[in-house]
């Protein structure tokens, strides 16, 4: 659980760093702090991608939400 919890928040992470580096380079500017957040995003995707023993598909991602939002809902 904890891995799918991983993958998730760095995806979710990774997901709102577009939109930050588009307007960061739109309004002509570096987009420094939206960088840094890209890289920890992907550090906790890729994280959890070498630490689950069997990795990670792309079939297992959404799966791998589903488990996390149950988690924490139910």
């Amino acid at each position: 659980m904890q891995h799918d919890l991983q993958l998730v928040i760095g995806l979710v992470i990774l997901g709102f760093t577009i939109p930050a580096i588009v307007a960061a380079y739109s309004e002509g500017q570096t987009p420094r702090v939206a960088a840094l957040v890209f890289l920890i995003g992907g550090g906790l995707v890729a994280w959890a991608v070498l630490q689950k023993p069997q990795g990670y598909t792309l079939d297992d991602i959404p799966q791998a939400f589903v488990r996390v939002i149950g988690h924490y809902i139910w």
